[in-house]
């Protein structure tokens, strides 16, 4: 299994897992305690990925990989943050008289200390856009202000990642790409083993997996794999971008070719209809897939 500094592909390197053992339900009606919960669950992950990590990794192996002295100090920042999201998350949940989600039985994919920084800057981007896609289901003000400070903090781990560790760009774009709890779930549940069968169950329920053939660049033809609705129906590809959505035709064969545009984060979905990645259009996904650029707007060239 092999990563890049310079281009990660989440849904080629760990695919969904199947049979996940955490309990589901719809995001009809839910509550702001939910919301709360889905969080902790994103929290708890990032929380024992951070301390797993640092605990692997010591500055004279940072030093080795090439990575400058303030790096490793910075990772363990982050890792304080991520512990007092978790503690903040369950004072909130246990003052609303709700039982907080312990953590879970994680798989992290990460084989060296390059995939390990790679790996911790697709939580970020994750975090990043399932804080923002999260704040229309929250109705207490007090609880949406407390998600926008977290929002705030994730977005900025994201960009001193891309840019200070990976030396790449530090955002897509203008906008966050906001996703859906199931949207968010679906690429999440791909490090998560089991959880306590005593966690209250999630506000989301996992899509079927999309997969792209690895390496797969803006401007060339890739290989997915999806499982198509079956019916005939047609389903396009669907990149949702810092500067919206971006639709092309899938092949009979199951091949796209990507857009020569794509720069930076992007999420990629099959879907029943043209430029949607609504819950009722997504048919698999999302993947995600970066691209990273320099200062000069131009793609850095993948490994």
């Amino acid at each position: 299994m092999k990563f890049s500094v310079s281009f990660f592909t989440l849904s080629v390197i760990v695919p969904l897992v199947v049979g996940f053992a955490v309990p589901l339900k719809r995001s009809a009606n839910v509550t702001d305690a939910d919301v709360l919960n889905f969080a902790l669950t994103l929290e708890h992950l990032e929380n024992t990925f951070y301390h797993q990590g640092l605990a692997n990794f010591s500055e004279e192996d940072f030093a080795a990989a090439g990575f400058s002295d303030q790096i490793r100090g910075r990772f363990s920042e982050i890792a304080q943050h991520e512990q007092v999201h978790v503690d903040g998350i369950t004072a909130a949940l246990t003052a609303m008289k709700a039982s907080p989600v312990q953590p879970c039985t994680y798989n992290f994919p990460y084989t060296d200390l390059a995939s390990f920084v790679a790996l911790g800057n697709v939580f970020e981007t994750v975090g990043s856009s399932a804080y923002s896609g999260a704040a229309s289901f929250v109705s207490n003000k007090g609880v949406l202000t407390v998600a926008a400070t977290i929002l705030a903090i994730e977005a900025r781990h994201s960009s001193w990642l891309s840019a200070s560790a990976l030396n790449a760009n530090p955002w897509s774009g203008a906008f966050e790409v906001a996703l859906t709890p199931n949207q968010v779930f679906t690429l999440a549940s791909s490090f998560i083993t089991s959880c306590p069968s005593t966690n209250a169950p999630l506000p989301a329920t996992a899509n079927p997996p999309l997969t792209f053939s690895a390496c797969a660049k803006p401007g060339q033809q890739a290989t997915l794999e999806f499982t198509p609705k079956g019916d005939g129906s047609k389903a396009y590809l669907v990149f949702q971008t810092s500067d919206g959505p971006i639709s092309v035709d899938i092949a009979d064969d199951q091949t796209a070719t990507l857009p020569s545009t794509l720069m930076g984060t992007v999420f990629a979905f099959v879907s029943s209809a043209e430029n949607k990645t609504d819950d009722a259009s997504v048919i698999a996904g999302p993947a995600l897939l970066m691209f990273p650029f320099n200062a000069q707007g131009e793609l850095i060239e993948q490994a």
